[in-house]
This record gives C-alpha cells, sequence and structure tokens, in this order.
C-alpha cells in the first residue's frame, strides 16, 4: 500500500498513474472539489480516496503502508496566510516523517527550487545538505519548504529514528498534463501555449536585472514524466537516501521556452515584453539551474528530456488534443 498525498494534483497524479500501471495499490490524498480536477485521476484511480483532515485518523489504524509519496502541500509562491502555509508544509511533513519513521514506512517528500531563494549562478544550486543554512528563500512558500528540509537534516544530526529510507527531492520547473486546475500557478508552458492559441504573442516579464536581457531570464524546465521516472527509481532503491535537485541540470531562457511552444502550436514566434507585476517584485527568481552531481551519484542513469521535446510532446499530445488529461 503505497500513500500518496496531493495524489490528485498535477506531479502526484501522473505518479499515481504510473503506480497504477505498476499494479500497486494506492491511497491518494486530496481533494477533488467542485471542479475537473478529478479528470487528474479519471483514468487510473486510486484503490481510496482521503481527504486531508482524515489522514492522522487513517494512520492511527496503523495501516500496512510500505512507502509515502508527500506532494501535497500549499504550493503557490504567492501564498501570504503564513500560519496555514506553516500547518501544511512544515507541521504536516513532520507528522508524516514520524510517523514513517515509527512503522517502518519509507517517506519521499517534494522540497522545491524556491528553497535557493536569489541563487544567480550554478555553483549556487548545489543540494549538499552542508549548504542548507546558507540558503535564503524569497517567499513564504520557499521558505517553508526550506524549514523542513533544515528539520530533518537537524533529526539526521541528533541520531533521531528516521524513515528505513527517505528522500527530498528539490523539484525545479515542471511541467506537463494534468496542471489545468492550477489556474494562474500553471506553467509557463500552458500559459504561453493558451496566448499563442488564441493568435497573441506569448507574452514575458521584462527583465529586472541589470544587465540581462528582457527574456534571457533562464530556468531548469523539467517534464513531469522525468520527474516520475525519479521518483519510481527511488522506489526501486530503497538503499538511497538524501535530499536531491530534481531538474534537467540546463537552463534554458524564456524566450527559448516562448519559441519552443510557437513551434510546437504551429504559430509564427511573436514574443511581447510586459511589466512584471507588483506581486512578484523582489521575489522572482531570474535563474535556476539543477546541480545535478548527487542525484547521478547516487545511481541515476536516465537521461532527461530537452526543452523542445517536453514541449513538442506536451502541446501535441495533451494541449492540442480533444482530451488533454494524462
Amino acid at each position: 500500500m503505497i500513500i500518496i498525498t496531493g495524489g490528485a494534483g498535477f506531479i502526484g497524479s501522473c505518479l499515481q498513474a504510473a503506480l497504477r500501471a505498476r499494479g500497486e495499490e494506492t491511497i491518494v490524498v486530496d481533494r477533488l472539489g467542485v471542479g475537473d480536477k478529478w479528470r487528474n485521476v479519471a483514468r487510473h484511480p486510486p484503490d481510496r480516496l482521503l481527504a486531508p483532515e482524515a489522514l492522522d485518523d487513517f494512520l492511527a489504524t496503523r495501516p500496512p503502508v510500505t512507502a509515502v509519496f508527500h506532494l501535497g502541500a500549499i504550493s503557490e509562491t504567492t501564498a501570504r496566510d503564513g500560519d496555514l502555509v506553516w500547518r501544511t508544509n512544515v507541521e504536516l511533513s513532520m507528522r508524516l516523517w514520524d510517523w514513517c519513521a515509527r512503522n517502518g514506512a519509507r517517506f519521499i517528500y517534494a522540497s522545491s527550487a524556491a528553497t535557493y531563494g536569489g541563487a544567480d549562478r550554478p555553483e549556487q544550486f548545489s543540494d549538499d545538505p552542508a549548504g542548507l543554512d546558507a540558503l535564503h528563500p524569497l517567499n513564504l512558500y520557499g521558505w517553508s519548504k526550506h524549514v523542513f528540509d533544515r528539520q530533518v537534516a537537524a533529526r539526521l544530526a541528533r541520531g533521531d529514528v528516521a524513515p528505513p529510507q527517505w528522500a527530498g527531492l528539490k523539484f525545479f520547473n515542471v511541467y506537463g498534463p494534468n496542471e489545468y486546475h492550477k489556474g494562474r500557478m500553471t506553467s509557463v508552458v500552458k500559459a504561453k501555449y493558451d496566448e499563442v492559441r488564441q493568435g497573441l504573442p506569448a507574452r514575458l516579464f521584462r527583465s529586472e536585472v541589470a544587465g540581462l536581457a528582457d527574456g534571457a531570464q533562464a530556468r531548469d524546465f523539467i517534464w513531469v514524466g522525468d520527474v516520475v521516472n525519479v521518483m519510481l527509481w527511488l522506489l526501486d532503491a530503497p538503499e538511497v537516501c538524501g535530499l536531491f535537485n530534481c531538474g534537467t541540470g540546463v537552463a534554458r531562457s524564456y524566450l527559448d521556452l516562448a519559441h519552443a511552444v510557437c513551434d510546437a502550436a504551429g504559430q509564427p514566434r511573436r514574443v511581447e515584453f510586459v511589466d512584471m507585476p507588483d506581486a512578484l517584485r523582489g521575489q522572482y527568481q531570474s535563474y535556476t539551474r539543477a546541480d545535478m552531481t548527487r542525484l547521478r551519484a547516487a545511481g541515476y542513469a536516465r537521461p532527461f528530456t530537452s526543452l523542445e521535446d517536453g514541449v513538442g510532446r506536451y502541446v501535441r499530445d495533451y494541449l492540442a488534443a480533444a482530451d488533454p488529461y494524462l
């Protein structure tokens, strides 16, 4: 039995599909709500769907859980309710860690590249836990993820009982199917596709960094299928523990992304630059690139999908399809 918190969400539902394809028994902890989020799991429903508030009572029955994938969180980078974010992203994570440690279940959780804050050079994106104290996230969401990473490191340093396997994955900019319920928090790929499909230019933020051209802001964009592959590999490698970046190791510009979307959609390469909204000023990452050295050293050998191939697949197989769901 495998628990996936956030299992009806974007990354979680893609993982759910892969686990069901393997024949695993799964329990999804999430809310479907009143919109179309249910379509994320329509083709691969879990054995059981639990509301988040029912999770503690369920775990108190000591079910035969072998692994917990903890992907549920308040993930909006513009979140403002600090108490809610703390309860959801920190306290719940620690309760699950403790439960897995006591009950011998493996624990794989989502951290975030937002923990790197204003880092702007490749060497600043090392996932070595020894460097955690030097990180300064720019927003509440990134800070909450960083707090949990540090709490894990502190418990391990004290020699506290830990899950038999644990791994934190610092997800970089993930894109792909089943993100449609996220509204304004969908990937840039989806947002730009919606614009060019309407015959509009792809709109990108003007650069706020001195000497950095508009559109030259760069991120490590990773296809969701690659993220799922990393999580499945961890499930198949129970001896691997640690905090790892989960990106491609390549930074690509937003202009590259916009051009890839236009090409995949069969539209001219038209780009328009707009001012950054006030809500993002001072907390916008203009550069990210995952240092993948430690994950590779741990044994992960699969190649990562290029931006052009991933965007092409997303547009062709999902966004432009009659049914865009995985």
